[in-house]
């Protein structure tokens, strides 16, 4: 079922082709979230932080694209970081259940920051990482 909504979500945001790309805060809520199924550390590493560059230095769904990019140039080895434990506050499917447009885009931002805060025990790693390999760093 979540599957299929990411699917839909997925459409949505990249048919908007906005400037922002929204669509990058989907695919890494969705990886971060849904870890479990995570086959390759890559993706929990990447979702998570580009949910850290999201919800806490407030980059642009582009932004974190082009972090992801340089961090697939300086590294190959990737960490496995802690798993979310609980559920955000947030669901995939409270995000379609939203009507398109402003109050879904809204929703997309709250979803992010509700699985945001599930990565307590990571967060730390995850700041590390965006200040060593990114030059992010806590009061950037």
């Amino acid at each position: 079922m979540e599957e299929q909504i990411f699917h839909e979500l997925l459409a949505y945001t990249a048919s908007k082709m906005d400037a922002a790309f929204i669509h990058q805060h989907v695919v890494d809520a969705y990886a971060v979230q849904y870890a479990r199924e995570a086959k390759k550390p890559i993706s929990v590493v990447f979702g998570m932080i580009g949910l850290y560059l999201h919800c806490e230095k407030n980059f642009t769904g582009r932004e974190v694209q082009k972090a992801h990019m340089r961090l697939a140039k300086r590294r190959k080895n990737w960490f496995s970081p802690a798993i979310p434990e609980g559920g955000p506050t947030v669901e995939i499917n409270d995000v379609l259940s939203a009507e398109p447009g402003a109050a879904r885009d809204a929703m997309i931002h709250k979803w992010a920051a509700a699985v945001w805060e599930t990565c307590t025990n990571a967060r730390p790693e995850i700041v590390e990482l965006a200040k060593t390999e990114l030059g992010v760093g806590a009061g950037v």
